[in-house]
Parts: C-alpha cells; structure tokens; sequence
C-alpha cells in the first residue's frame, strides 16, 4: 500500500514539473515573440512638401508620425530646417505645431529663387530620425548654380548621396565644463548604425588639435563629452567613417564662454 502512494507521488510530481517546464517555455515563446514584434516597430515620418513654389507663396511642411501602427501625438521633437543647397551653414530652424493627431505643420516662405533642401528632425519613442527632402523656389537654376560646390567644399560638407549628418549646436557651451557633443547620422532616411565618429577641436589660432572618439548611444545617434579649457572661438570638424569605405566630414563654429 505504501509502495503504490509513493508511485502515485512520484507521477504526479513528475506531471508537475512537466507542466511547470511546459509553462516555462510557452512563458520564454510568449515573451520572444512580444520582443521580436517590439523589434520590428519603427519611427516613420511621412515629410510632405511640394515639389515647387513660387516665390513669397506660403508653404506648408508636414510631417505624419507614427510608431508601428500608432500615430505619434507626443513627439519629444518636431522641427523643421531648412537652407538654400550648397550653404548648409546658414539653416533656418522653424518649430512645428502639434495638431494632436500625429501630424506637425509649419508654413515657410521663400524670397528668392533657389533649391531648397530640408530636414524633418523628429525625436519619439527614444529614436531620432530626420528625413530629407527639397523644393525648387521660383526659377532655382540660378540659385544652384551660384551656390555651386565651392562654399560646400570650405565647409566640409558631405557628398554621399543618401547621407545626412545633424549636430546638435548647444545652446551654450562654459569654459572648465563638460559639454556634451552630440549628432545624429543616417543614409537614405534611415539611422546609420555602427559608424567610426570623432570630434576634431581646436581653438581659432592654435595648432593643438584634439580628438575625441564619439560612442553610438541610440541608433544613428553618436555621443561624447568634451571640456573646453579657455573661452574663445573654436572650430570643429565631425570625422564619420564606417567598414565600407565611406568617410564624411562636416566642419562646425563654436563659441566658448567663460
């Protein structure tokens, strides 16, 4: 009698554990699949802008966002920027309204003829993503054939076709204080991931060049920090180099105060 309880234990503590590691499993399948499904989301925007204006025309940017299948209502950042081509430096950044339907609007206006080229900066969902798009102003040849490739050379500007490189300029940067550098890559309206990037800084007059190696902290998003001994002006080139042979470089003013 007491041999056939302990049998009757026996099974049904193996028939336990059974269900248990069963259950396990279905757990670990339940929660790959939650996370491939979270994986394969990903921030679009839809950048709407008309191929032509005329000059003075009131034009409207639109940006749709949305996350998978959700409409983005709460954008962390929605702005547009904008220059006449060959002469990045000198963009104009213009903040969007939040129509709380996951589209973000602005109206621009034009005084001269030219080809404009544009940034939709979006940041949501912990991601960054900027796409790219242009518009010719009036009879714009003139304009693209004034700006020419000359001011974009002094630059350092980018030539990839497909790539697109945003700093975000701090608003102020202290002598003695670390500054953090940031800047966001992409090729073809998407992040660029697993890029070499350094900073290039030097003071306006001085042969000492540092280097400071940035670190990929979101997708297409590279970080570092920088302290800056003395106030003054310094200038700084963004070195982007990946496996593939492409290398990119873009040059940026700074001013440092005390």
């Amino acid at each position: 009698m007491k041999k056939r309880i302990w049998t009757i234990l026996a099974v049904l503590a193996m028939a336990l554990l059974a269900a248990c590691g069963s259950g396990g499993e279905n757990d670990d399948t339940e929660q790959e699949s939650s996370n491939e499904e979270e994986e394969i989301k990903a921030l679009e925007v839809d950048f709407e802008v008309p191929d032509t204006a005329e000059v003075g025309e009131t034009v409207q940017l639109k940006a749709t966002v949305t996350y998978g299948d959700e409409k983005v209502k709460d954008a962390e950042e929605m702005e547009f920027e904008y220059w006449e081509k060959g002469n990045e430096e000198d963009s104009t950044m213009v903040q969007s309204t939040n129509n709380e339907d996951g589209t973000y609007t602005a109206e621009v206006t034009f005084d001269h003829d030219g080809i404009y080229e544009m940034y939709a900066h979006t940041t949501a969902r912990d991601m960054h993503t900027m796409p790219k798009k242009s518009i010719t102003v009036g009879d714009g040849a003139e304009s693209e054939e004034d700006s020419g490739d000359s001011d974009s050379d002094d630059h350092g500007d980018h030539h990839t076709e497909g790539f697109g490189m945003h700093f975000d300029k701090p608003d102020s940067i202290k002598a003695k204080e670390e500054t953090d550098l940031t800047v966001h890559l992409q090729m073809d309206d998407n992040p660029f991931e697993d890029a070499d990037v350094r900073f290039e800084i030097w003071k306006d007059g001085s042969e000492n060049h540092e280097y400071v190696d940035a670190e990929e902290t979101k997708a297409g998003e590279y970080n570092a920090g920088h302290t800056f001994d003395d106030a003054g002006s310094y200038k700084m080139i963004i070195h982007v180099e990946n496996d593939e042979g492409l290398h990119e470089h873009k040059e940026f003013q700074l001013e440092v105060t005390e």
